[in-house]
């Protein structure tokens, strides 16, 4: 039965990939990467130097102590420790401090990063030789390399280069796509705005050819990532400010075609950004999302105003508004009084990468006066540990577990087999009332076929939200994940007050259901872990309602 169920949870994942994917898996599996000669390095006179922006404190200090994720350690030469955590090693191997704030005056420091990455990493050996590592070192290199001159630059530095370029052409990552093929894309693009003659040309072409697809595929027509997360939002839309800085320090015809296209598209995707995150002006967390690892809406928007781009403003509104994006699938609910809430209606993402979705269909979080109340998990770590299922689960997020199972089959850490669609999405604004509904077919593979719909109705200092559950089922469980920061206590047996850091009491009553308090935690960033509360509600019926009512007063 076990073997059964495995391979039930292989077909479903692998049937919604593309067949080139599987085609790479196959053909990277037999053929490996080589070191080829190329010609000789050169530099295009075009490209000035660097003055784009960076967005992250540096790892270290000295070159051997680095900090990345939460853990600090000291680098002994062997850049592949396996006593580490992958992730920890490929930011090691992204040499993101080249760039880092203040950058400019390390440049003795910086210079030596470059040398000890040559003589630790020999050609095609450890993780700095993965895809994703060489596109974002790459970058780094070119960024840092332009600051420097050409007269600052050795042979040596631009033929390791030019090696590392030609085994990421090699390795393209079209077995994985979404994020991973962009930053391969990115980094061809950028190798060939700083390299000339054939070969430099060769890789720009390559490049923005990929790019072209890439941009028209993954970012959807309101401006969000396909991939559906607001963290890999700010990275995408780093990059897309990267290449409008490209084309800046370059001039070359071939970026010029594409910067109207590329500024539009990231002028789009920040109002979107804007509206995924909470008063206090951080995003919310839907699928992997946390703080720390992307670039924030106030950096991108710093990032936007040095390229003179125009940057959205958030202004309160004057009255209860609701707003559905339609192609990614996210509503958002505004009152005056700085209230916000935010609502997953959407795919876990694309059908052939969902690698970052977790089981949140119809989840939402909630502002109340400015500040964080109810809140999904965040992630605290990558891998395909326990913890990591865990926090990409259905009970880690504000929804409805059914039969103790996930809304969509999310597995080994990056997985999803069967997945949610969304039904009947449908938004209605009228006088003093928001509402917004829809429903999620993920769980008709159990056996009673069970859909959940959900009603979020919208009125002056109160939200009521309505489950319902069409079809047959043995238990279900809505869960109401609170920030950290808030306390609980319960008032009744079905209804809870709860005290906001600023002394505002929220008052949360459910019905058609029974109700306990049981700890939780919160992920606001990669190795941490905040203790919190939440509430589990067993349905007693096949629908449950909970209200939420505050006062201004």
């Amino acid at each position: 039965m076990l073997k059964l169920s495995l391979f039930l949870r292989i077909f479903h994942t692998v049937r919604f990939l593309k067949v080139r994917q599987l085609a790479y898996q196959v053909y990277y599996r037999v053929h490996k990467p080589r070191i080829r000669e190329l010609s000789a390095p050169a530099v295009r006179g075009e490209f000035s130097a660097w003055s784009g922006e960076s967005f992250m404190a540096p790892a270290t200090k000295d070159g051997s102590n680095f900090t990345f994720l939460g853990q600090s350690a000291r680098l002994d030469e062997d850049w592949n420790d396996p006593g580490f955590p992958k992730l920890w090693l490929y930011n090691l191997h992204y040499q993101d401090d080249l760039n880092a704030t203040g950058a400019e005056s390390r440049g003795a420091l910086c210079a030596r990063m470059v040398e000890a990455w040559i003589a630790g990493n020999p050609p095609l050996q450890g993780n700095g030789w993965e895809p994703y590592c060489l596109s974002l070192r790459m970058v780094n290199w070119v960024k840092f390399f332009s600051r420097l001159g050409p007269e600052g630059v050795n042979e040596k530095w631009l033929r390791s280069l030019i090696q590392q370029t030609d085994v990421l052409e090699q390795r393209l990552e079209f077995h994985i796509l979404a994020n991973h093929l962009f930053a391969n894309a990115k980094a061809l693009v950028f190798v060939g705005a700083y390299l000339g003659g054939a070969q430099g040309d060769h890789w720009l072409r390559k490049g923005l050819a990929l790019l072209d697809a890439e941009v028209k595929e993954q970012f959807l027509d309101d401006g969000a990532h396909y991939e559906r997360s607001p963290m890999y939002q700010g990275t995408l839309l780093w990059d897309l400010a990267d290449l409008i800085a490209l084309e800046r320090a370059t001039q070359l015809p071939e970026l010029e075609q594409r910067k109207d296209d590329w500024q539009q598209r990231f002028c789009r995707g920040l109002e979107w950004l804007m509206a995924m995150s909470h008063p206090d002006g951080e995003i919310a967390f839907f699928n992997d999302a946390t703080f720390g690892i992307a670039p924030g809406l106030e950096t991108l928007s710093h990032y936007a105003q040095s390229l003179a781009l125009p940057v959205p403003e958030r202004n309160k509104p004057g009255m209860l508004v609701g707003t559905l994006f339609p192609e990614s699938g996210y509503g958002v609910v505004e009152w005056p009084e700085d209230h916000r809430l935010l609502v997953d209606v959407a795919p876990v993402g694309p059908d052939y990468q969902p690698g970052h979705a977790h089981a949140d269909t119809l989840s939402c979080e909630l502002s109340l006066f400015g500040q964080r109340a109810l809140v999904n998990s965040g992630i605290s770590q990558y891998g395909e540990g326990e913890e990591r299922h865990r926090q990409r689960s259905t009970a880690a997020h504000n929804t409805v577990e059914v039969d103790g199972e996930n809304s969509s089959e999310v597995w080994a850490g990056f997985r999803v087999a069967r997945r949610a669609m969304p039904l009947a999405v449908n938004l209605e604004n009228s006088h003093a009332r928001v509402l917004l509904q829809a429903g999620h077919d993920g769980y008709k593979r159990l056996e009673g076929k069970p859909v959940h719909y959900r009603r979020w109705i919208a009125v002056n200092e109160s939200l009521t939200i309505e489950d319902e559950l069409v079809g047959c089922f043995e238990r279900a469980v809505a869960y109401w994940h609170f920030h950290p920061e808030l306390r609980v206590e319960q008032d009744e047996a079905t209804r809870f007050k709860v005290h906001l850091p600023d002394g505002q009491i929220v008052v949360i009553e459910v019905s058609g259901g029974s109700a306990c308090l049981v700890a939780s935690s919160w992920h606001p960033g990669f190795g941490v872990s905040d203790e919190s509360q939440k509430l589990a509600v067993t349905f007693s019926s096949p629908k449950f309602t909970t209200r939420i009512s505050w006062s201004s007063i």
